[in-house]
């Protein structure tokens, strides 16, 4: 499987290749749909995208000892949100089918 990372502008150029929708309308519409998950999930909401997944914000316990792995200095990390991801069904079944290379 490659390492490449796919980027929103990639995506713009995609549909726009697809729909020869203008890329500026597409662009605006993305960054709207992306500020709309944002909101979502800091009013507590999930996210629900049938055939593709779930996005829903999920408390991580804080520590009194954690450590910073870059410099080692232990510290406190409070309770906080993170959003988390479940995959679909859909989405399961596509990855599924990525032939798995032999080593």
């Amino acid at each position: 499987m490659s390492e490449k990372k796919v980027t929103k502008n990639d995506i713009v150029e995609k549909v726009h290749s697809n729909t020869r929708i203008e890329k500026k309308v597409i662009q605006e519409a993305f960054e709207n749909i992306i500020e709309e998950f944002k909101n979502a999930l800091k009013d507590g909401s999930t996210v629900e995208l049938r055939g593709f997944g779930t996005l829903e914000p999920r408390l991580r316990k804080g520590r009194e000892k954690a450590r910073n792995p870059k410099t080692g200095a232990i510290l406190s990390v409070e309770p906080h949100y993170v959003a988390a991801f479940r995959a679909g069904q859909e989405l399961k079944k596509s990855l599924m089918e990525i032939p798995v290379e032999k080593r």
